[in-house]
């Protein structure tokens, strides 16, 4: 790679990692447990097989971001317990051998992060996971140092995205680009809007990043940046708006989304939105109203709703083993990331340790994605050669129904090569 094509690399991941709240609690969950459990009170479920693991257990830390002032999501954690009893009394275990979750809480502050990752070194847990946090750049260096695979739904940090030790399963923003673009040419929109929050330079990562992806699928894109903290971004939302795009995205945190959209719908009420899952967080749904919301176009990594068999025995698992939880929540995440791993690791033969789990997730191929709606997993470096931890570059999109949950989904993105 060329020095500027470097320096451009460096750059993106710093803008990435400025925007980590964006990427981790929101890309891959529509925010917490508040969001109505109407839609999918309904959905199918079926009966689980009786399965159950043998052996010595193989303990998986699970990193949790819990008792933050600012974050607390305990509905990851949960999904994943969820996972883990159906994995040890269904499924037949990790490679045969039943789970023990070894959880470490920590409050998204480098202390307790820092004391978490080595608190789960200390216990020679053999891999850990996590539906993403933005502590990557404190946790994930002591976990991979100590030659301990870190498995995450979605990778922010710098020390997550460049680092090959790492496997994240969601696609990240190349696979939130690349959706958006599909959905956009699916629609037939002929140009494309994004409102992108300007943390660490992010409104011109986009273009750069956006731009060819729109362009090879015939979609014309325009960048308008948001300056973080911007008390009202009206003026911003009218510039980016007087270019005539038939729809228009944004990428940013909760509150920033809440606010780009009320403007919107005060300005171009009938603009057609492609919303990202942070964009859908009953906070932002709340503010907006959901008749602003409803029939435009959502973005997922999750298929919650359909009768397809993987998403019927994920809300079959939350149905049984966490009843409290709705099944379009947080709590999908962690159902995803634990179950993610386990898939990966079915091949082992042998003992089950760190390394053997390690080698298991470079040299697995097309894994299907738990309750993904056909998304499968790669984690060989060639989804997004900039970014090789990640491990996938597809995602879902689909209509928003009356709850704000995308429905009848459709698949965007390519499989990794082998």
């Amino acid at each position: 790679m060329k020095l500027g094509g470097l320096t451009r690399h460096r750059r993106a991941i710093a803008g990435l990692s400025a925007v980590a709240m964006f990427g981790t609690l929101g890309l891959t969950a529509c925010g917490s447990d508040d969001s109505s459990d109407s839609s999918g009170s309904t959905a199918s479920t079926t009966s689980l097989p009786s399965d159950a693991a043998q052996g010595e257990p193989v303990k998986i830390g699970f990193l949790s971001p819990e008792g933050g002032a600012a974050v607390s999501i305990p509905e990851y954690r949960e999904g994943a317990e969820a996972a883990v009893k159906y994995v040890n009394e269904n499924a037949g275990g990790l490679a045969g051998r039943p789970v023990e979750l070894v959880v470490c809480k920590q409050q998204e502050e480098p202390t307790s992060a820092t004391k978490c990752a080595n608190e789960l070194v200390e216990k020679k847990v053999a891999a850990v996971v996590t539906p993403g946090t933005s502590m990557g750049e404190v946790v994930a260096p002591v976990i991979t140092g100590a030659k301990i695979p870190y498995v995450t739904l979605n990778a922010v940090s710098a020390a997550e995205l460049t680092n090959p030790a790492v496997a994240a399963l969601s696609a990240g923003l190349p696979g939130s680009l690349t959706t958006t673009a599909t959905a956009a040419k699916d629609a037939g929109l002929g140009k494309v809007t994004i409102f992108a929050s300007d943390g660490g330079g992010m409104g011109s990562i986009v273009t750069q990043m956006g731009a060819p992806i729109f362009q090879a699928l015939g979609v014309e894109l325009e960048v308008t940046p948001i300056p973080l903290g911007v008390p009202d971004p009206s003026p911003m939302v009218t510039a980016g708006l007087s270019k005539k795009p038939d729809g228009i995205s944004v990428i940013a945190d909760a509150a920033t989304c809440a606010s780009v959209l009320k403007s919107v719908q005060t300005q171009a009420p009938d603009v057609k939105k492609l919303l990202i899952p942070t964009c859908l967080d009953p906070n932002v749904t709340k503010v907006v109203g959901m008749d602003a919301i409803k029939g435009n176009i959502g973005i997922t990594a999750t298929d919650y709703l359909s009768d397809q068999p993987d998403s019927v025995l994920y809300r079959t698992v939350i149905t049984e083993y966490a009843p409290e939880l709705s099944v379009t929540g947080a709590g999908s995440s962690g159902y995803q990331v634990l179950l993610g791993l386990v898939r990966a690791a079915d091949n082992i033969q042998g003992e089950v340790n760190a390394a053997s789990i390690a080698e298991a997730l470079k040299t697995s191929k097309d894994v299907e994605m738990p309750a993904g709606g056909g998304i499968t997993f790669t984690c060989n470096g060639t989804a997004f050669p900039q970014m090789p931890s990640l491990c996938s570059s597809q995602m879902l999109y689909g209509p928003l129904n009356d709850d704000g949950v995308p429905v009848d989904l459709k698949l965007a993105g390519q499989k990794p090569s082998a």
